[in-house]
């Protein structure tokens, strides 16, 4: 369904796009994570036609979308991280503006905003103003509004940020029901549970490059320290730090001192013992320890260095 082949982008002379390659299939649900600044905005831009890209190409079921970009804008929808909804309209009235923007005639616009209404759960809403709504309902029309034309592809960036617990299960059980349908998504977001729970693929991109992609399992696969070890501490100090660098089986330390907490990438967790001799002897309060077994986030700050949300 798509192709990304070998992008690249520059803006005033600093490459920020370096040669990201990656093909998702029909059908498949895929996310793409990276921390803030790793070009990942800018590939879903260029995907879109919204940024032009220097050199490579993108093609959307074989359309090239520097080629032919109306034909292959046609097969995508675009959920933004922001909301881009006109406030003082209703929620029918937004549905049909954006459909009318598709190309949808005035008898087929109307069906398919009920549609829409009726499958983000927000059909008894329809008259209501936008600017009433809740930052989750808000969101979930955002949605409709990408799916007003029935696309093929399906790109959705950040589409939980600042929602409610309730609004947030809606909108990712809106998202599996459409892959599910058969409709291909890709997807991004800053909660790696998120992506774990949705995607059967995920690519990481970091400095503008693509650094790991594969199955949840071939990536946790290639973690060099297989535990996490969190702990939670009264004082984070450099001689203490240094010291639990120094163990045999630790691989990786990385401290949030804003948090008080300190991940500890280790080959295995029987390290455990000889950490907590380490507070001892600095006398740091142990606040709290958490084992986490291999996952995406090791793997994240194992590739990157940094969580996912920084």
């Amino acid at each position: 369904m798509l192709a990304v082949r070998d992008i690249r982008k520059s803006f005033d002379q600093k490459e920020v796009v370096r040669g990201v390659s990656f093909e998702v299939k029909r059908g498949e649900s895929f996310g793409l994570l990276g921390p803030n600044g790793a070009g990942k905005s800018t590939t879903i831009s260029m995907i879109c036609g919204l940024v032009p890209y220097d050199s490579g190409e993108v093609l959307v079921d074989g359309i090239s979308v520097k080629g032919d970009p109306t034909a292959a804008k046609r097969k995508i929808g675009i959920v933004p991280q922001d909301i881009a909804l006109y406030p003082t309209m209703s929620a029918l009235d937004n549905l049909l503006f954006w459909g009318r923007m598709y190309g949808l005639k005035r008898g087929e616009v109307k069906r398919r905003a009920e549609e829409v209404l009726e499958y983000v759960g927000l059909r008894d809403r329809a008259k209501d103003r936008i600017e009433t709504f809740s930052g989750g309902m808000k969101r979930r029309i955002n949605i409709g509004a990408a799916l007003m034309h029935k696309p093929e592809l399906l790109i959705m960036d950040e589409p939980t940020v600042g929602i409610d617990p309730q609004s947030r299960n809606h909108i990712l059980e809106t998202v599996k029901r459409l892959n599910e349908q058969g409709m291909t998504v890709i997807y991004t977001s800053h909660y790696m549970e998120e992506v774990e729970y949705l995607c059967k693929r995920i690519a990481i991109v970091d400095h503008g490059a693509l650094i790991a992609s594969g199955t949840k399992a071939d990536l946790c696969s290639r973690l060099a320290d297989g535990h996490i070890i969190r702990l939670r501490v009264s004082r984070l100090e450099e001689k203490f730090l240094a010291d639990i660098q120094e163990l045999d089986l630790v691989e990786r330390v990385l401290a949030d001192r804003e948090e008080g907490t300190v991940d500890i990438g280790a080959s295995n967790e029987t390290i455990i013992g000889e950490i907590i001799a380490c507070t001892v002897k600095h006398r740091v309060q142990v606040l709290s320890l958490e084992v986490k077994e291999p996952n995406l986030e090791a793997l994240f700050l194992q590739l990157t260095g940094r969580s996912l949300r920084d």
